[in-house]
């Protein structure tokens, strides 16, 4: 499981402290939590096929 929303800030969208405490009780169970740093690999090839297909738009002049 991946996120950018640091744990800190999972109760404002599981809207409960208590049900982020269970979900993160059971998710972190055994586990092994990674912390990374920089820029995504989906969001740099996002931003890459963005300018990539934007460069292929033909111009509009009046």
């Amino acid at each position: 499981m991946t996120t950018n929303l640091p744990i800190e800030n999972w109760t404002e969208v599981l809207g409960s402290e208590r049900l982020t405490g269970a979900t993160l009780d059971r998710l972190t169970h055994r586990c092994h939590i990674l912390e990374t740093t920089g820029e995504s690999y989906r969001l740099q090839d996002a931003k890459r096929r963005h300018t990539k297909s934007s460069s292929k738009r033909p111009l509009l002049t009046k």
